[in-house]
């Protein structure tokens, strides 16, 4: 076991105020692998001072060296690629290969992105007799989850940079060596002093620090809708910007017109990645009536060829949640069709992944959010009656729409109250804009979309 000690302020490795430490635990063995430091008040207020002091030098800093800057940090993390991936293993239980392709992957491509957009982004513009200038909205507070532990600091820090924007971040306790890791980079990308600083810590104490600091201009938080209410609730308080992604209960549509075959087995394989840890996962698949008993025979199918190769949860809390939610699903009359609550191995914390048939639109696991390997089958009668599911919980944070006329998918997909649907399989593409409808948040990420986030106008009239 390794004892981490410092949070990384003002460009040095600095001890932490107060005493305490946060357990890193791996989830495939239950074994403890690391310590770091659990920030209190006073590390965060550091942090924060830091980036306030950093932040006229930054922003004043010309686009073109900022994405020097970022292209410096993209090369830093390709250069760290098997490292991230192999930590990410270790603190999240994700198998290596994900680790390599997505947890270490897609961060190295959108820090590249905004190293592209900061260069070319038009950060001034001429309206009728106006000058319109997009400056950095500030110190930025970044609260972000354990299920993407790189890519969701990056999808917050890369933009803020890109802006002119300072930030602090606090990474979720059980993933918090990869956020050291990241540090490290930023500091050998030649990123100044203060720009980017890290405190470790517990969400209520330097989570909620954060979100209360007067010295923060913008909080952006990925997590659970019921953390985002209280986090929009403080920064609404205190009049300042907010930018929540939340939870989701995406639909994967297919219409009686797809290749049934595809649809069910891309869906399957989108619901286990991660072990179900994602919140944009179509965990609702929707199947037209007439041919329901072949999809739930394909997903059942497809779902038990997993087995062993999905991960364990983050934590033995998350295992107890997803065991709870299937077995709520049983109890309101699902029909379990693959897995099931017990655990496939005797350590770590497994579960097996799931498939439930005759889930109707109102039971508890076509609803809620359950955050592990569950898929939920439901029948439709007609399209409108699809749509009405699909639409039908709380939130729209993604989806899928298949059919054998992509026309007729993109119809059905501008009808959904939801943030992203990818048509016929289409592929995550990092420069699109992410976030939800609904109870899914607020603001989007990625992009130049991202970029706006973290940007404020000004008007000079002449």
């Amino acid at each position: 076991m390794k004892a981490h000690d410092g949070m990384y302020i003002d460009g040095a490795w600095r001890p932490a105020a107060g005493p305490d430490v946060i357990e890193v635990v791996n989830p495939a063995d239950e074994r403890v692998i690391a310590t770091v430091p659990a920030g209190t008040v006073e590390d965060v207020d550091a942090a924060v001072r830091a980036a306030r002091a950093a932040l006229p030098g930054w922003a004043a800093t010309p686009p073109a060296e900022r994405a020097a800057r970022l292209a410096a940090l993209r090369d830093g993390l390709v250069a760290r690629r098997d490292e991230i991936a192999e930590t990410v293993t270790a603190e999240l239980g994700s198998p290596l290969k994900l680790s390599q392709t997505v947890h270490a992957g897609v961060p190295i491509a959108v820090t590249g992105s905004y190293a592209e957009l900061a260069a070319t982004y038009p950060f001034e513009e001429r309206t009728g007799n106006s000058t319109v200038f997009h400056e950095p909205v500030g110190v930025v507070g970044a609260i972000t989850p354990w299920n993407y532990p790189l890519h969701q600091i990056v999808a917050k820090t890369a933009p803020a940079l890109a802006a002119g924007c300072t930030v602090v971040v606090k990474p979720a306790e059980d993933t918090p060596l990869v956020a050291r890791l990241f540090a490290r980079a930023v500091h050998e990308a030649g990123i100044p002093a203060g720009v980017f600083n890290l405190v470790t810590g517990l969400g209520p104490v330097a989570g909620q620090a954060l979100a209360e600091h007067p010295g923060v201009d913008l909080l952006s938080f990925t997590g659970s809708t019921a953390v985002g209410r209280r986090i929009g609730a403080i920064a609404t308080g205190m009049v300042k910007k907010v930018a929540l992604e939340l939870g989701g209960k995406s639909a994967n549509v297919i219409l009686p017109g797809a290749d049934l075959a595809r649809a069910v087995n891309v869906g399957v394989a989108n619901v286990m990645s991660n072990s179900g840890q994602t919140c944009s996962a179509w965990t609702r698949m929707l199947v037209h009536r007439d041919q329901y008993d072949e999809a739930v025979e394909l997903a059942a199918a497809a779902a038990a060829k997993y087995g062993d190769r999905i991960g364990p949860l983050v934590n033995a809390g998350q295992r107890e949640r997803v065991r709870g939610y299937i077995e709520k699903g049983v109890a309101e009359g699902a029909r379990l069709v693959a897995g099931g609550p017990d655990s496939p191995h005797e350590r770590g914390y497994h579960v097996s992944p799931t498939v439930f048939a005759d889930v109707t639109p109102e039971m508890t696991i076509a609803q809620e959010e359950i955050f592990g390997p569950v898929l939920s089958v439901l029948r439709y009668a007609d399209e409108e009656d699809a749509l009405r599911i699909a639409n039908g919980t709380v939130y729209g944070l993604a989806g899928a729409v298949w059919a054998g006329d992509e026309a007729e998918a993109v119809a059905f997909a501008r009808r959904m109250e939801t943030g992203q649907v990818d048509i016929n399989g289409g592929r995550f593409n990092p420069l699109a804009p992410f976030g939800g409808y609904k109870q899914s948040g607020v603001g989007r990420e990625l992009g130049a979309h991202g970029l706006t986030e973290y940007l404020q106008t000004k008007s000079l009239q002449f």
